[in-house]
């Protein structure tokens, strides 16, 4: 059975087109087509606000004409019945003006104009699954690098460090979340039975919904956030927190007969239960049933390695490298051994700007969302969200430069059917790909039924940089060692093509 090569290439920030590509949560591509979308729609708006500005100008105009009659001529009624011309007019504005002001068309006219155009946009908008996408994707950043709430809302990442909140990032364009953001964040938790983190986020909606008059763009309100957020403390063992805000609750919406009910429920609980200490009181995260390794990887993320320095373990070093090849002589490759248990090499400035960009804008036409498998089949998994797209040699020349360049620096023959397609990915808010084998771990997997082997190494290129995060972690685990040492430890200094396996771990970038 014959061995191949998989080639990865993760691409976080491309150009847009037109094209609605659905799913927009998993992709910053995706997120970037929305900004275009919604400055179509602000025209739209621009449009109507101008149309009505006059309309209402007309009718204010009509208001003074009228108002002023009534301060001046019409101050003496039985005067101003005995002129006629004056009688006809009162007859004629009561009869005609009057109803053509108040059944006008024009507003309908206008906001049917602005729904129009929304209903041409509707397309290229985002979905329910969008906003509940980009909800858990600030859930998932949150937790793998420990981000504040608090911090978050006021549109800063932060980190609590000896009691004190602490930048880890500071973007260069930055937006504070409002009341309603909150309240949606957590209402996604929330329907997803996730009281962890919706207490957290139906707390800051409480927060900022406080004081504040409603909007009319809002979804949710005071009232709404207050009953969310105190069911969530009661899933969450802390009955006296749902007791209290229940009660609060009871303020706003006095006849609410099932908040009543709530009440009483809390409150006889609390008496047949002992009090609860402060210490019990400290959300925590539920512990994960599938992920055995999700402090470890977050922890690897947070501290972006945690790779020993150079002089630390004398084993690992940069230089000039060629690989004996002619190609590489005169322009030798930068590399750094980063680590050696999983052996890990980093190539320095590979490709160059203009590839990356070339790579990217032939790719964009082609991402969809990205795919496990799954049985026989492939499907897409909350645990994968990002967009794919292959490249193909022969259809792009910068694509056959980039696989003879790899051939040069690792030995290995990367055609197919040695080698997968280059594969270019790209990122959505949050984006990730949880800790994971890259190689076939079943006999059963429909990778043999191909008759190429497995996969025994990955060769990453990073077509772009984010501003945080963005990092891939290597997961030591004792259990799949020996299986991992022996097809990670194949010499990428080879000159005859060696069989490569995908070790790609986690991925995840602000």
């Amino acid at each position: 059975m014959s061995s191949y090569v998989s080639l990865l290439i993760c691409l976080y920030v491309v150009n847009i087109s037109d094209k609605s590509f659905g799913e927009m949560f998993t992709s910053v591509m995706s997120v970037k087509q929305a900004v275009f979308a919604e400055r179509q729609l602000i025209d739209y708006l621009r449009t109507y606000l101008e149309n009505e500005i006059q309309r209402l100008d007309d009718i204010k105009r009509f208001f003074s004409r009228v108002t002023s009659l009534h301060s001046g001529i019409y101050n003496d009624p039985s005067a101003t019945i005995a002129n006629p011309i004056v009688a006809f007019k009162l007859v004629k504005r009561l009869k005609s003006e009057w109803m053509n002001v108040v059944h006008s068309n024009e507003a309908e006219e206008n906001i049917d104009a602005l729904r129009e155009g929304y209903r041409r946009m509707e397309g290229s908008l985002p979905k329910l699954e969008d906003l509940q996408g980009a909800a858990q994707g600030l859930m998932r950043l949150q937790d793998v690098y420990d981000l504040h709430v608090e911090g978050l809302v006021r549109g800063h990442f932060q980190q609590i460090s000896n009691g004190n909140a602490v930048d880890i990032y500071k973007p260069p364009v930055s937006d504070t979340l409002s009341g309603d953001d909150c309240f949606l964040i957590g209402k996604v938790a929330y329907d997803l039975e996730d009281y962890y983190h919706s207490v957290q986020w139906f707390e800051e909606a409480v927060r900022l919904f406080r004081g504040t008059e409603w909007s009319p763009e809002n979804e949710g309100t005071l009232e709404d956030a207050l009953d969310h957020l105190a069911f969530s403390h009661f899933k969450t063992g802390n009955i006296s927190y749902a007791l209290s805000i229940s009660q609060e609750l009871l303020l706003h919406d006095p006849v609410n007969i099932r908040v009543h009910f709530n009440v009483e429920k809390y409150e006889k609980l609390l008496d047949e239960s002992p009090p609860v200490t402060n210490q019990s009181l400290v959300l925590k995260r539920p512990d994960s049933t599938n992920l055995r390794t999700r402090n470890v990887y977050e922890k690897l993320c947070q501290t972006k390695g945690s790779q020993p320095k150079h002089f630390e373990n004398p084993s690992l070093f940069c230089d000039f490298f060629t690989n004996g090849n002619p190609g590489l002589f005169l322009q030798p490759i930068k590399r750094e051994l980063i680590s050696l248990h999983p052996y890990v090499v980093l190539f320095h400035s590979f490709v160059t700007r203009a590839e990356a960009k070339s790579i990217r804008e032939y790719a964009l036409p082609g991402l969809r969302r990205s795919v496990v498998a799954s049985g026989v089949n492939q499907s897409t998994a909350e645990y994968r969200i990002s967009k794919s797209a292959w490249l193909k040699e022969s259809a792009h020349g910068v694509v056959g430069k980039v696989d003879r360049r790899i051939t040069m620096v690792t030995g290995l023959n990367v055609q197919p059917p040695y080698a997968e397609y280059l594969q270019v990915v790209n990122y959505g808010i949050g984006g990730h790909y949880e800790p994971h084998f890259d190689h076939a771990t079943s006999d059963s997997s429909p990778l043999y039924r191909l008759k190429t082997g497995n996969r025994v190494a990955t060769f990453m290129i990073y077509l772009s940089s984010v501003e945080a995060g963005g990092y891939t972690a290597f997961i030591y685990n004792p259990i799949h060692h020996s299986l991992l040492s022996a097809q990670i430890n194949t010499p990428f200094a080879s000159k005859t093509p060696r069989p490569c396996l995908r070790t790609l771990q986690y991925y995840s970038f602000i």
